[in-house]
């Protein structure tokens, strides 16, 4: 009863959620034949469908996935990579206003609207078009990570290629927990050299998968089109709700059958080190520490900011109630977070530490070892729904900024028919090229290190539109410029340079706390010839640049710990940015002080509850553009900080309340474990 790996039942499963996403896109193709229609679904979106919207933008499996990596290498302090994110929730109680109140419909639109600079806004549409590339490729990546790890190979079936990769994987693990007891032998001690070279390489792995990449990156992809093809905004909120129930019972299948697998609730602390229960780590482990934790807070703040769908979300609901209503599912999100990071730790029971040669399959390792038929599809179809409800917002905001922001420029004639007719082929242009780059993608580590700092640039500039009126073009353009040169581009292309990736002096080593050598500079460095030792070392994937900087002006890079240097990392990426533009504006010309005055009148102007209260109170704004300055934390400067009123400080204060309550959770369901 199995058909290419998988159970019929399973199969059948699949194929329900499927007809039905496409079904729900077909019913939702009525709305959308205008650009507000198919972008912003007519600005209506009330609070449930934003609360919908929210969890399942927020909520991807490829959190699931890469916190369970994390969590299964590093213990808890793993976990902090997603989980950082609940401080951040206050903060979305005010920044999904910031987007409702701007009444535009692409990010793009805010550089023109702020600044009177089409060039900006180009240049921001283009740069959102290749990293939505990064984003779909990412989501589709994390698909096919679970998806390939349930479809497995039998042994009968290896290849002599595939059974060398499996035993040699196995032979590291025996030699490493040797060499863990105590000395190797010479012989023993160069052969685990040589099987850590091969591991680096990605040569050796733990199972064999039936499932081809490409056909189910294309597959994936061709679903996901058809139903935001059809429905647009509409039919991405109709199936979020179906999708949200998925996620969240994807989230759960593997808590009560792993607990049941390993003996109960209490083996985990029999079965996992004790120091894997420490949410904050301990000195000189691989875990984050608190300064670390700051680091990926603070350059998560700042590139949350670029995101290219905070206007279709945000400025798809009806009014700032529903905006603000979004945050709540955020919050659900961390709880998704705090089971995700439990699968982690019961894998880590179940198979041991360092028992999974790819430890980005470890979702998938569990979903295999624990689910049964129905239970496998259940799981590929929460798999699909939480992704695909990312792709679709991703896709959305894309397909918006190539009709509004690059296409209307060459042709400012076009009408809504074919602004919509070519936001359509847009999309299924972009989920094509997403494909292409989740074949493209390595490690889940340096993918989630390329989605933290890909809007870093374009995310301080919008913060600073909305806050500092001394902002200027030129400013922005400077920072762009620079901070994509010094966070993106040398770093992702150094080692393609045969100079710079052979150079003795970037690529030198450290040791890891767990015994293994790393790169201090490049993120993985081999040996040239992997069966000579003694041959010249090269680097590969990431080269820190940040951290290359930062030993240029005298820090001993190469004495901290691999988190240490990207805790240093992520500190440059997020200040170094605001250092160019508060710079170079207080350098450049002030922007025309009549745009910038009705920018900031209609920021402070809140949302009118009807399309006529809405129309006058903007009316009443451009006659008099300063009316709520008396509101300013700062009257006389250039900073936009205004008083709160009862609905901000009520809403902060719940959501700083839920945040420690949620944290709180955690800490304790983890002392529980730990006995």
């Amino acid at each position: 009863m199995h058909v290419a790996g998988l159970h019929v039942l399973d199969l059948l499963i699949i194929a329900a959620y499927l007809g039905a996403v496409v079904y729900i896109g077909q019913r939702a193709s009525g709305g959308s034949g205008s650009e507000e229609g198919f972008f912003l679904a007519g600005r209506k979106l009330g609070k449930l469908y934003q609360f919908f919207l929210a969890f399942g933008n927020a909520t991807e499996p490829q959190g699931a996935v890469s916190t369970a990596s994390f969590v299964y290498q590093q213990g808890a302090p793993g976990a902090w990579l997603s989980f950082q994110t609940v401080f951040m929730n206050p903060y979305f109680w005010f920044m999904n206003v910031w987007f409702r109140r701007v009444r535009l419909t692409t990010v793009s639109d805010l550089f023109e609207d702020r600044f009177a600079s089409r060039g900006l806004s180009l240049a921001y549409a283009l740069f959102q078009i290749g990293v939505a590339c990064v984003f779909l490729g990412f989501g589709n990546v994390t698909a096919y990570k679970i998806a390939s790890s349930l479809v497995v190979r039998p042994e009968s079936a290896w290849t002599a290629a595939d059974r060398a990769g499996v035993e040699g994987y196995r032979e590291l693990k025996q030699l490493e927990q040797q060499s863990a007891a105590g000395p190797l032998a010479a012989a023993a001690q160069s052969r685990l050299g040589g099987l850590r070279e091969r591991d680096a390489r990605g040569e050796l792995h733990s199972y064999v998968t039936e499932l081809n990449d490409v056909v189910f990156y294309a597959v994936f992809a061709l679903v996901v089109g058809t139903y935001i093809v059809l429905g647009g905004m509409a039919a991405a909120a109709l199936n979020e709700g179906l999708q949200s129930i998925l996620i969240i019972v994807f989230s759960l299948l593997l808590i009560p059958t792993g607990l049941h697998a390993i003996g109960g609730w209490h083996a985990l602390a029999a079965r996992v080190p004790r120091r894997m229960f420490d949410l904050l780590g301990t000195a000189g482990s691989e875990q984050f520490s608190i300064w670390g934790l700051a680091a990926i807070l603070l350059v998560s703040l700042v590139q949350i900011h670029g995101l290219s769908h905070n206007m279709g979300i945000c400025g798809s609901a009806k009014n700032e109630l529903a905006a603000r209503f979004g945050v709540s599912g955020n919050y659900l999100k961390r709880i998704m977070i705090i089971l995700w990071a439990f699968a982690g730790l019961i894998a880590v029971a179940l198979f041991g530490p360092g028992g999974l040669s790819d430890p980005d399959s470890t979702w998938g390792a569990l979903s295999h070892r624990l689910l049964g038929p129905g239970l496998i599809g259940l799981m590929l179809a929460g798999v699909l729904a939480g992704t695909m409800s990312t792709l679709a917002a991703k896709a959305l905001a894309i397909s918006s900024l190539f009709v509004r922001n690059v296409y209307r420029q060459v042709w400012p004639g076009l009408t809504q028919t074919q602004g919509v007719y070519y936001a359509r082929w847009t999309i299924v242009a972009v989920l094509a090229l997403g494909a292409v780059s989740a074949w493209l993608m390595g490690d889940f580590l340096s993918i989630v290190n390329l989605v933290l700092t890909v809007n870093v640039p374009f995310g301080a500039s919008v913060l600073l539109v909305y806050f500092w009126r001394r902002l200027t073009a030129p400013a922005v353009w400077a920072c762009v410029i620079l901070s994509t040169l010094v966070i993106l581009v040398v770093p992702w292309t150094a080692s393609t340079v045969p100079a710079l990736r052979t150079s003795p002096g970037l690529t030198q080593t450290s040791l890891a706390p767990n015994g293994r050598p790393v790169g201090v500079f490049f993120a993985t460095v081999v040996h040239q010839d992997p069966r000579d030792l003694a041959s010249p070392r090269v680097g590969g994937g990431r080269f820190n640049a940040e951290c290359w900087l930062l030993r240029r002006a005298g820090l001993d890079v190469a004495h901290y710990s691999p988190n240490e240097r990207l805790t240093a990392q992520f500190f440059f990426d997020g200040l170094f940015p605001f250092a160019v533009l508060i710079l170079a504006s207080l350098v450049t010309r002030r922007t025309d002080p009549a745009r910038v005055a009705q920018f900031y009148g209609k920021m402070k102007t809140p949302v009118g509850a009807t399309p006529e209260l809405e129309g006058a109170a903007m009316a009443e704004t451009q006659r008099n553009p300063g009316r709520f300055d008396h509101t300013k934390l700062l009257p006389k400067s250039d900073w936009e900080f205004c008083r709160w009123d009862r609905e901000d400080t009520l809403g902060f204060l719940v959501c700083s309340a839920l945040s420690g309550a949620i944290i709180a959770l955690f800490v304790l369901m983890l002392r529980l474990a730990a006995g």
